[in-house]
């Protein structure tokens, strides 16, 4: 019994496989493999566009109104980033123009002290000598 048994699976597989091998290499698997994707496609497509004009109807924004709205987001945030490091080289800038007018007027104070001794020592040089002629006999 137990080689009627073998037998009788091997015949069975044997069968059977030449079935599915004859219907694997037709093209009949993939036809339909492929039209179901078309159609599940398709599907989706329809979806999507349902979806679509169901969001605009309630007046919801959509996965593409958020995605828009996200890229609009990140670029206002790269323009604040850009604004507060031009008012920060501006403030820089301010505190180096301050510091170099405190140096010209610093500069200015010195060069008028400098003048005023510069004067005392002209005047002193142009005062004619006093010469003693009490002396002489």
């Amino acid at each position: 019994m137990e080689n009627d048994f073998y037998d009788m699976w091997k015949n069975y597989y044997s069968k059977y496989s030449n079935l599915l091998d004859a219907q694997v290499t037709k093209e009949f698997p993939t036809q339909t493999i492929s039209q179901i994707l078309e159609m599940n496609l398709l599907f989706k497509q329809m979806l999507n566009e349902t979806t679509e004009r169901y969001y605009e109807f309630a007046n919801l924004p959509s996965r593409n109104d958020l995605a828009h709205v996200s890229s609009q987001i990140v670029n206002v945030d790269a323009k604040v980033d850009d604004l507060e490091e031009f008012i920060q080289e501006s403030k820089d800038n301010q505190r180096d123009t301050v510091e170099v007018q405190r140096e010209i007027t610093n500069l200015k104070k010195d060069m008028k002290s400098l003048d005023t001794k510069l004067n005392q020592i002209l005047t002193l040089l142009n005062t004619p000598k006093v010469t003693n002629t009490k002396g002489s006999v």
